[in-house]
C-alpha cells in the first residue's frame, strides 16, 4: 500500500511537471512524459496486486496464495499492463486517428475484465468465512471479518463503477471547456478509496484480524483404555497443567509424611 501511494505521488508529480512545460513551451518534455508513463503503468498494476491480495485476504485470513488466487494474479497483471499501454498510446495518438479509436476500444475492454477479475478473490474470501462463522466456533469474529469484507467489496465495486463509467459519462457530456472535471472527480474517488481501504485495514488493537485467541491451547495426550489400548485424546493445556501441579503437591505431601514417620521409628 505504501509503494502504491508512493507511485501515485510520482505519477502525479511527473504528470504536473509535463503540463507545465506544455503550458510554457506547447509541448511536452520527452523526458518528463517518460517517467510519467513508467510510473502510470507501474502503479495501475500495483493498484490490481494490492486489492488482489486484500480481496484474498492474504495476511489477514490466511497466510499463503492459493493456486487459484496465483491464475487471479497471472490473468490481471498481464491485462493490466496492456490496458496501461493502451492508455498511453491514447493519450499520445490524436482523436481522428484511426489507432485511436481501436486502442480506445481496447483499452475498456480490458480495464473491464481486469476489474471483474479482481472481485472474484473479494467473493471468495467472503464465502471462506461464511463457512467459517457457520462451523468454527468462533463465530463473533469471522462475522466481524465478513462484514468487513463485505464492506470492501462494495467499496471495490462503487470505485470500479465510479472511476471507468460515471467518470468516462461526465467526459463525453460536459462542454469542452469542463472537461477538466473528468480528472479532477477520477482523482477524488481514487483518493477517497485509498483513504478509505488504509482506515478500514488499519492495525489498531481492536481489530478483528489483530486478535489474539484467548482460548487456552490443546494438547494430545495417550490414555489407557479399558481394552488395555491407547488412545489418543485432545485436552486442554490448562487441565494439564492443572493436574500435574496437583499431582507434584500431592507427591511432596506424601514425601513429608514419609520423612516424618522415617524420623519417629528412630526415637524409638
Amino acid at each position: 500500500m505504501a509503494a502504491l501511494v508512493f507511485l501515485k505521488s510520482m505519477s502525479l508529480m511527473f504528470h504536473s511537471i509535463n503540463y507545465h512545460f506544455i503550458k510554457i513551451r506547447g509541448e511536452h518534455v520527452e523526458a518528463w512524459a517518460i517517467l510519467f508513463y513508467i510510473t502510470h503503468l507501474l502503479k495501475g498494476a500495483v493498484l490490481f496486486i494490492t486489492i488482489v491480495l486484500i480481496g484474498t485476504g492474504w495476511t489477514f485470513i490466511k497466510h499463503i496464495i492459493a493456486d487459484k488466487d496465483k491464475k487471479v494474479f497471472m490473468v490481471v497483471i498481464p491485462l493490466q499492463v496492456l490496458a496501461n499501454i493502451a492508455d498511453i498510446i491514447i493519450a499520445e495518438s490524436e482523436e481522428g486517428d484511426k489507432e485511436y479509436s481501436t486502442w480506445l476500444y481496447i483499452f475498456f475492454l480490458v480495464d473491464l475484465l481486469c476489474c471483474a477479475a479482481i472481485l472474484f478473490p473479494v467473493v471468495w474470501s467472503i464465502r471462506h468465512l461464511q463457512e467459517a462463522s457457520a462451523t468454527d466456533g468462533k463465530a463473533a469474529t469471522n462475522l466481524r471479518k465478513l462484514k468487513l469484507f463485505r464492506q470492501f467489496y462494495v467499496m471495490v465495486v462503487c470505485y470500479i463503477y465510479f472511476t471507468r463509467i460515471i467518470v468516462s459519462l461526465l467526459k463525453i457530456t460536459v462542454a469542452f471547456q469542463y472537461t477538466w472535471l473528468n480528472e479532477m472527480f477520477k482523482e477524488m474517488a481514487t483518493y477517497v478509496f485509498f483513504v478509505l481501504t488504509g482506515y478500514k485495514f488499519r492495525p489498531v488493537p481492536s481489530h478483528p484480524y489483530f486478535q489474539v485467541d484467548t482460548d487456552d491451547e490443546d494438547c494430545e495426550t495417550e490414555v489407557l483404555t479399558e481394552t488395555g489400548v491407547y488412545k489418543t485424546k485432545v485436552i486442554n493445556r490448562t487441565m494439564v497443567q492443572s493436574t500435574t501441579t496437583n499431582v507434584e503437591a500431592i507427591d511432596e505431601e506424601r514425601e513429608v509424611m514419609l520423612s516424618k514417620r522415617e524420623s519417629s521409628h528412630e526415637y524409638d
